[in-house]
């Protein structure tokens, strides 16, 4: 059977269809592109006629043509297939479209030329459309460099692209139909590699990331087919899920605190459990299901769940959003915002603190009154490098004694909390020392809400104060139902 390609995606170097049937069949109307090239009816357009153009000329005018309009224009003569095939050419079609600087196939062997490696890849994915291709690429591209730059021991966690044997396997035993952007993504990079037996991954190397408050720690990974294979069937075997919707769980932290997200095969989105999952099934959508589109099959337009997740997630860890903390020997990505307007920041007498909050959905409980929801904070307290300055003096270092919050669900204040130390400490502050941080919780009625507060602080030491105590503002920072849930 002859080789098939999706629409508008020949081969590199051979004839594409509309060509060689106007070459077999005479009585066939040739091509525009073609015949406008060969026949040049116009006195002026044969005066510049490809033909009398030198050779480096002509390799500068063919490196404008994308790689459809190379192979096309291959196939008019002899010097034209020739000048076409000049692998600096492909070079620059497999930076333009894939992003290699190498030739290499989507395992990263190494292949002769770039012709050869356009080829491979336009083979390896002839069954999906073209530019969906490129578009998840880019996305999978996006969050390798960032994690070879911040966290190589996570990508070294990255599994080689399933095949679409694997893909078939997975759908087979699960009896789902995976969504294109989905399959695509698996092609690429078979999520990651890690054990349940395998603590350090499962607390630090977590594609995705996560947080830590009190005894609740939470890391999350990408699964590997294999173990998608595994989890879903233990997990969903005792849940009434709907029976027209297909679910399988693509990603999962199992430290001591569990969260899910399954991807509905049925409609494109994506799911992470709360509170109530494990008993009966309840979940909520991770991405705004107003983007999802599974209808255009010829397009990079189409999107799930996985891939606008995936897309968010990667936007970002490279825009700093979040970025990486370490806690004694473990360095993960961690979710709480650093910029602002996610992260609030205000400076008192030269004591600095910012602060932002997190959604933990395992924690939400839809069916509750008074604790619905659940949202994790994260405050950071520092000294500017000139220290603690109060009246026009500098003090070299102060120290937290007490703490004041007032929380707010919508607009009505829920919580108003004075009380000494956080988390039970009183941190030392000085000039050019690390951030003290420290992590809380806060239950919400509402989807939405507010916490603003100050910290007591005086100069010095609480058993040798330099003076009299002063209150570092705490800048109001929301508590939101995101659009993304991660």
């Amino acid at each position: 059977m002859p080789q098939q390609y999706p629409p508008g995606a020949e081969s590199s170097w051979r004839e594409p269809d509309t060509v060689k049937k106007a070459r077999q069949n005479p009585n066939r109307r040739e091509p525009d592109t073609v015949k406008k090239v060969r026949q040049n009816p116009n006195p002026r357009d044969r005066e510049m006629g490809l033909e009398s153009v030198e050779d480096l000329a002509l390799n500068k005018i063919l490196s404008k043509l994308d790689s459809k309009h190379t192979a096309i224009v291959a196939c008019v003569n002899r010097r034209l297939r020739n000048s076409a095939s000049e692998d600096s050419l492909w070079s620059k079609i497999c930076k333009d479209e894939l992003d290699l600087h190498s030739p290499v196939d989507l395992h990263g062997n190494s292949l002769p030329s770039f012709k050869e490696t356009y080829h491979t890849w336009r083979e390896s994915f002839n069954m999906y459309p073209w530019p969906l291709v490129k578009r998840v690429k880019r996305c999978w591209d996006r969050l390798k460099n960032w994690l070879t730059i911040n966290l190589p021991e996570a990508k070294a966690t990255l599994r080689r692209g399933a095949s679409e044997a694997d893909i078939q396997e997975l759908e087979n035993i699960l009896k789902v139909k995976l969504p294109l952007p989905t399959r695509i993504l698996y092609r690429l990079c078979d999520g990651q590699e890690c054990s349940a037996n395998d603590s350090d991954c499962l607390v630090g190397l977590g594609l995705i990331g996560g947080y830590c408050f009190y005894e609740h720690l939470v890391n999350v990974y990408l699964l590997p087919l294999s173990q998608i294979i595994m989890e879903t069937r233990e997990i969903t075997g005792g849940l009434s899920f709907n029976s027209r919707s297909k679910y399988i769980l693509v990603a999962a932290s199992l430290t001591s605190s569990y969260k899910f997200f399954f991807l509905n095969c049925t409609d494109g989105q994506l799911y992470v459990g709360t509170r109530n999952f494990l008993p009966d099934g309840e979940m909520l959508p991770c991405v705004p299901n107003n983007l999802i589109n599974l209808q255009n099959a010829s397009s990079d337009q189409q999107q799930d769940a996985m891939l606008l997740w995936l897309e968010e997630h990667a936007r970002r860890l490279e825009n700093g959003i979040i970025k990486i903390r370490k806690e004694g020997n473990i360095r993960s990505i961690n979710l709480f915002p650093e910029k602002p307007p996610l992260c609030s920041t205000a400076i008192t007498n030269g004591v600095r603190v910012r602060a932002s909050s997190v959604f933990i959905p395992e924690a939400a409980n839809l069916r509750g009154h008074n604790e619905k929801y659940l949202f994790a904070y994260s405050i950071r307290m520092s000294l500017m490098p000139e220290g603690c300055v109060i009246g026009g003096m500098n003090f070299s270092s102060c120290q937290l004694h007490q703490r004041h919050w007032v929380i707010r669900a919508n607009d009505v204040v829920v919580s108003d909390v004075n009380g000494e130390a956080v988390i039970g400490m009183f941190p030392l502050l000085r000039p050019g020392e690390e951030e003290f941080v420290y992590e809380s919780c806060t239950p919400l009625p509402t989807a939405s809400g507010s916490v603003r507060g100050s910290f007591t602080f005086v100069p010095g030491r609480l058993r040798d104060p330099k003076g009299g105590p002063f209150e570092a503002e705490v800048a109001e920072f929301s508590l939101s139902w995101p659009d993304y849930i991660f």
